[in-house]
């Protein structure tokens, strides 16, 4: 059976916002691959395009993380039939799970465009980390996605490990749900398939080294799909990994954007969310007996007492404290980076006014276009 729209994801909203579109002739697509300068999709009945963006998309996008990215929904503009497809709208996107790209910049990443499922992979040893996975908690939680995490690899570890592992998890926040899997017995392809049905969309993030890779194969019906990177010297066996983003169309339904592992989850984020999430110490913050309490020897304050106590565990309050500073300090980089583009924007406005003036003084034409 060929794939229609509704396997791709299509629903009645993007079909509201695509009827302007129908009558130029453009036929709705989804992204599936970003070669950097073009980008693959895919079209009702299957048909997979490679496609370029418009110059009009490009220059109407306010950041990088406006233009079309994997699990967009896009019109394209098919031409005569030996025209180059052409990317001439980015639909709004539904969800947008997305990160502060790595480094120093400012800027927005996007990773998963209009996934329903933000499926994190960690293992209940070396990459399991409580405060990474409130990172990825207040992430989702901004893109609008539901969050699962598989503490995979269950095989490798003592069964009370990897249930403390998944039990510290869900004490982060009652909107996650967590699963014990393992690749052996493919407990974690069944896992991710109750929630990838026909339609809904999935991203797998997570480490490197924690069995994504082997799941996406799995998935795929035991496909070698990722390549081997690399072999192990002491097992001699070949380690997979994820090279690019990639959206894939499962056999049995559902679509799956699979992700290069992830180093760091930086965040991209609000602080209402950020509070939202750390619920708990916002409660005890208002119970502080002065409304400026720096939380550290103020008397009455809510938040030692409950550390003492053993209410509130320190290595959360401490990690809030440092989410709250990236935050705020992210916050205070787009604001400079915003007064530095007006600033160069008032600047060319100003050289233009005086080449005008100049041109006019010398009684030349006032609009190039017209010599």
């Amino acid at each position: 059976m060929p794939l229609t729209l509704a396997d791709l994801g299509w629903n009645d909203a993007f079909e509201a916002e695509f009827q302007p579109f129908y009558k130029k002739s453009w036929k709705p697509g989804r992204l599936i691959r970003d070669n950097k300068i073009t980008y693959g999709a895919l079209l009702d009945g299957g048909d997979e395009l490679e496609v370029v963006m418009s110059g009009d998309v490009y220059h109407r996008a306010e950041n990088d993380a406006a233009l079309p990215a994997v699990g967009d929904w896009v019109a394209i503009d098919t031409g005569r039939a030996m025209d180059e497809p052409v990317i001439r709208e980015r639909l709004s996107r539904q969800t947008c799970f997305s990160r502060k790209a790595p480094g120093k910049s400012s800027a927005e990443q996007v990773i998963a465009a209009n996934a329903d499922v933000v499926i994190v992979v960690t293992d209940a040893d070396a990459d399991f980390n409580l405060r990474r996975m409130e990172r990825y908690i207040a992430l989702t939680a901004r893109s609008g996605s539901k969050l699962v995490v598989l503490v995979n690899k269950s095989d490798l570890f003592p069964a009370e490990q990897n249930e403390q592992a998944a039990e510290e998890i869900r004490q982060l926040s009652s909107d996650v749900e967590v699963h014990i899997t393992t690749a052996i017995n493919s407990e974690g392809v069944e896992v991710i398939r109750t929630y990838l049905k026909k339609g809904v969309t999935g991203t797998l993030v997570g480490s490197s080294g924690v069995g994504k890779s082997s799941l996406v194969n799995q998935l795929l019906g035991g496909e070698e799909w990722q390549i081997t990177a690399e072999v192990n010297e002491v097992s001699g066996k070949g380690r997979h990994t994820t090279t690019a983003r990639e959206l894939m169309v499962l056999r049995e339904g559902g679509i799956l954007i699979d992700n290069p592992g992830i180093r760091e989850v930086h965040m991209w984020t609000d602080e209402k969310t950020l509070r939202e999430q750390f619920a708990d110490i916002e409660a005890l913050v208002m119970q502080c007996k002065f409304h400026d309490c720096k939380h550290g020897s103020d008397k009455g304050c809510a938040i030692r007492t409950a550390v003492e106590g053993g209410e509130l565990d320190v290595e959360r309050y401490e990690s809030f404290l440092r989410l709250d500073e990236e935050i705020a300090k992210l916050s205070l980089r787009r604001k400079r980076g915003q007064m530095n583009i007006e600033r160069r924007a008032k600047r060319d406005h100003r050289v233009k006014a005086r080449n005008l003036a100049d041109r006019v003084e010398l009684g030349e034409d006032a609009d190039p276009n017209n010599r």
